[in-house]
């Protein structure tokens, strides 16, 4: 039981430092270092490592070492396609399902206008608001859909985050018109607003990635 806690922390751990950028695409692991920030032996970390690898979020290269995965033009695009076919259905099908003061409570958070100087409460609201409506199906199949994409589109939204503050204002503005068609219980309306969104987050994605140099494609 110890050894499965262990196992599961520091995959846990590296985990969380890969989706939430503390870890950049391309960068170079060392596991001996992994092993001193998650205070864990060798094999929990190679354990994780392995289910990172599965998981598309790391790449084992031979006389390299451990890189966490890029973001590619191809990568951006499967995951906006399958996040099209998911998100908008969950809004417009289920949406309906959320309690009332959930919906108003992302009401208020995004009818005010932003103040915040650090980035990572607004990621951690935005990465609720978009699970509410996935968690709201139900659909164990979708859900496991959607945590696979969910990994490497954290990655994606804080990468064009930090490439331009104006997005985030916009990601609320965004986020504002999908919540307020829910609360006026128009389904439609409010799937249409997310398409919309998710148009535009694709496009600041591809934006920030291109700014750096050897994009894959």
């Amino acid at each position: 039981m110890a050894k499965e806690t262990l196992k599961q922390r520091a995959y846990h751990i590296i985990k969380n430092k890969i989706i939430s950028c503390e870890y950049l695409p391309n960068t170079l692991l060392n596991e001996e270092k992994l092993r001193e920030e998650v205070h864990a032996s060798r094999t929990p970390v190679r354990d994780a490592l392995s289910r990172l690898e599965q998981e598309n979020l790391i790449q084992i290269l031979p006389k390299k070492g451990i890189m966490v995965a890029p973001l590619s033009i191809r990568e951006i695009n499967m995951i906006h396609e399958a996040r099209m076919l998911l998100e908008p259905y969950a809004v417009e099908n289920y949406a309906k399902k959320i309690p009332e003061e959930r919906l108003q409570y992302y009401h208020n958070i995004f009818g005010k206008k932003s103040t915040q100087n650090n980035m990572n409460p607004f990621y951690e609201i935005d990465n609720e608001f978009h699970q509410e409506f996935m968690d709201a199906t139900g659909n164990e199949y979708l859900l496991n859909m959607y945590e696979r994409v969910f990994n490497q589109d954290c990655r994606l939204r804080i990468l064009s985050g930090v490439k331009s503050e104006a997005r985030i204002a916009q990601t609320q503005i965004e986020h504002f018109e999908i919540i307020d068609a829910c609360i006026q219980k128009k389904w439609a309306e409010a799937a249409e607003a997310m398409r919309k969104h998710l148009v535009c987050s694709k496009q600041a994605a591809l934006e920030a990635i291109l700014e750096e140099r050897d994009i894959p494609l």
